[in-house]
C-alpha cells in the first residue's frame, strides 16, 4: 500500500463523522477487513479506491501521492453524463497546479518539435503520446512527470487539461493549429512557434520522452488507441472517469515498461 493511504483513512473517516462499521459497509467490506486497510495491512483494490475518493470527496492524488493540499488544489467533481452519448465528454471541474501547466506546455512543445511534422501525428495520436509519457514514467519512477488527468473514452485515454492549455498557447502565439487530412480522415495538427524551454525538465525526463516517442510515434491513431485499450489503467477505469496512475503497477507484460525483477 502507498504510505499515505492508511494514514489518511482514519482522519478522513473521523472528519466525515463515520464509524469504522459505516465506512466498511459503504465499501462493501467487513469491519475487520476495513480495519486492516486503515492500519495499512491491506491494500485497497482499484474499485475500493474509487469508492474512497467518492466517499470522502477527494481526488486520487490525495491518497496516492501524499499530497495533503490536493483536496484544495484540485476540487475535482467527477460527474458522469448518464443520459449523454458515449462520445460526449463528461462535465468536470478541475484546477490544474501552475507548476504542472508549465511542464505540460514544454512537453507539448518538445513533442511537436520532435515528431509533430509526421503525417500520422494529429490530435488523437498526441493524446496517446502524452498518456504513455505520463503513465510509463509513473510506472518506472513512481513519480509524476506532467501528472495530467486522463479520462476513459471510446478512443482511449484523453488528457482533460489539453483543451484549455492548448487554447491559451494558441492565444499567446506559442503554437499554431491547422486542419489537414491523413488518408481519408480529417486531422487537427499543431505547429510549434517557439522552442521548448527544457529547463523545466531534467535529463531523465527528456530521455524518457525520447524513448516513448521512438517507440510509439510512428503508430497511427487507430493503432495507438488499440494499444491503449490493452493497458490496465484504461481497462480498470469506468467510462468517462479518470484513469488511476497506481494501476500501472498491475500492467501486463504487453504494456509494462518496468523490469520488476530488478532487486
Amino acid at each position: 500500500m502507498h504510505a499515505s493511504i492508511h494514514k489518511s483513512l482514519r482522519s478522513l473517516r473521523e472528519e466525515k463523522g463515520m464509524s469504522q462499521e459505516e465506512a466498511a459497509k459503504a465499501l462493501g467490506l467487513t469491519r475487520p477487513t476495513y480495519i486492516q486497510m486503515e492500519r495499512g495491512a491491506r491494500e485497497p483494490r482499484l474499485s475500493e479506491l474509487r469508492k474512497l475518493c467518492a466517499m470522502f470527496d477527494v481526488h486520487p492524488d490525495f491518497f496516492l501521492h501524499d499530497d495533503r493540499s490536493a483536496r484544495e488544489r484540485y476540487q475535482v467533481v467527477l460527474k458522469e453524463e448518464r443520459t449523454a452519448s458515449k462520445r460526449k465528454e463528461p462535465s468536470f471541474r478541475i484546477s490544474v497546479p501552475q507548476g504542472k501547466i508549465a511542464v505540460f506546455k514544454e512537453v507539448l512543445l518538445y513533442i511537436l518539435n520532435k515528431v509533430g511534422a509526421k503525417p500520422n501525428v494529429g490530435e488523437t495520436v498526441f493524446y496517446k503520446l502524452l498518456y504513455f509519457i505520463d503513465f510509463d514514467y509513473y510506472e518506472k519512477y513512481e513519480e509524476q512527470l506532467m501528472g495530467a488527468t486522463y479520462i476513459k473514452n471510446h478512443y482511449g485515454p484523453t488528457p482533460l487539461e489539453f483543451s484549455s492549455i492548448v487554447e491559451k498557447m494558441l492565444k499567446d502565439g506559442e503554437i499554431g493549429k491547422v486542419q489537414s487530412k491523413y488518408f481519408r480522415h480529417e486531422q487537427k495538427k499543431y505547429i510549434p512557434i517557439r522552442e521548448p524551454d527544457l529547463t523545466v525538465l531534467n535529463a531523465r525526463q527528456v530521455k524518457h520522452i525520447d524513448d516513448v516517442l521512438a517507440r510509439l510515434s510512428d503508430m497511427n491513431a487507430s493503432q495507438l488507441s488499440e494499444y491503449s485499450h490493452k493497458d490496465v489503467p484504461w481497462i480498470a477505469a469506468e467510462d468517462a472517469q479518470p484513469l488511476q496512475y497506481e494501476a500501472v503497477f498491475y500492467r501486463t507484460p504487453e504494456t509494462s515498461v518496468r523490469s520488476y525483477d530488478e532487486g
